[in-house]
């Protein structure tokens, strides 16, 4: 296959629902949708789902625009390759950059698996015809605010609920939706926000007995001794997300014995290749993984749902309905949930069409190239 054309979109949209973290709140997100077309007309589509600020990670919106378009996209255009794994060596000099090299990758396997006719699952190794679905909740002004969004989500059918916590916000919520949901499915996530004191650990201490499925991303990223640490003295599985960019970061974690529970996010790990490959060695190391979010709009969740169809994924899946967070996503049909379940797509490639009309309403700007 070789890549004739290109095109970059900056593309905003509204959340139904403000969402809060331990570091911000949005009313709204941008990602970079990437179009590419081959020789024979065919395309395919991927999604830069980074964040606008460097919060969760040092790559922004901003970065992420002048990575792809300055470094990325030159070298995809014009180069021949047969499969999707190859691509990442294209511009493998590029060191980091992952959610940028996320969409690249993204568009590259949404159009191989559509010139060899074969779901995008299908084509990764998936081997399930519906995935588990999660939502993911943030901080709220209040406990019963709260509560009212636990109640939503719970009365639409989904199994698990994850609460992003912050010092100061994180044993009494989790408290009161335990007390409120006894055998509901709920873990937290502190997206990195506590030091590793004793402070803290009194915190994690006094979260274990409230049957967590687990603790997400305690501590900040590069800290494993301390997650090694934290495991050692919870029985409530710790999870890794932010910690884990490589495969090199998960063999750490592993060898320290720093969780047990792998959060793979397509965005943070670079694309599907590198996605599927965190998924078999976590599977062999006996660790279950779950596919993360970044809140995608469609093409990027498509492609979530996808992953998240593989054998190892064991746990409820950030792959909630499109409605959860946009009054209008930009694929038709978009993601649907019935009980908090997902269908897995059975057509060839993404699995939806892109509605480009509507990408070019919410797009701030675009850029085109050619090989």
């Amino acid at each position: 296959m070789r890549i004739v054309n290109a095109t970059l979109h900056d593309v905003e949209l509204p959340l139904v629902h403000s969402f809060e973290t331990s570091s911000h709140r949005k009313s709204s997100l941008r990602h970079l949708l990437v179009e590419i077309t081959d020789e024979s007309g065919a395309k395919g589509w991927g999604e830069i789902a980074s964040p606008a600020g460097p919060y969760y990670a040092s790559e922004t919106t901003t970065i992420a625009w002048h990575t792809a378009t300055a470094y990325l996209i030159p070298a995809l255009l014009g180069a021949e390759w047969e499969h999707p794994d190859e691509v990442s060596e294209l511009y493998a000099k590029v060191r980091g950059h992952w959610f940028a090299k996320a969409g690249i990758d993204m568009a590259a396997w949404t159009l191989y698996a559509d010139r060899t006719q074969q779901p995008l699952a299908k084509a990764l190794g998936g081997t399930r015809g519906t995935v588990v679905a999660g939502v993911s909740l943030g901080i709220e002004p209040s406990i019963d605010a709260l509560l009212d969004q636990v109640a939503k989500h719970v009365d639409s059918g989904y199994p698990r609920v994850k609460l992003k916590i912050a010092p100061g916000w994180d044993v009494e919520p989790v408290r009161a939706v335990r007390a409120a949901y006894p055998d509901l499915d709920v873990h937290v996530d502190a997206n990195g926000a506590y030091p590793g004191d004793r402070h803290a650990f009194d915190v994690f201490r006094a979260l274990d007995p409230h049957r967590l499925t687990m603790i997400e991303q305690p501590f900040a990223p590069r800290n494993f001794l301390d997650s090694a640490r934290l495991q050692a003295e919870l029985e409530t599985p710790v999870c890794l997300d932010e910690s884990v960019e490589t495969l090199d970061d998960l063999r750490t974690a592993l060898e320290l014995k720093a969780g047990g529970v792998l959060n793979i996010k397509v965005s943070r790990m670079g694309g599907l290749s590198a996605a599927r490959d965190a998924h078999d060695v976590a599977q062999s190391a006996g660790w279950p993984v779950w596919c993360g979010g970044m809140h995608e709009f469609g093409i990027g969740r498509l492609a979530n749902v996808a992953i998240s169809s593989l054998p190892g994924f064991t746990l409820p899946s950030d792959v909630s309905a499109s409605g959860k967070y946009y009054a209008e996503d930009i694929i038709n049909p978009a993601v649907t949930a019935e009980s908090g379940v997902v269908m897995v797509p059975s057509t060839p490639g993404l699995g939806a069409e892109v509605r480009t009309a509507l990408i070019a309403a919410h797009a701030a700007r675009t850029e085109h190239f050619s090989a």
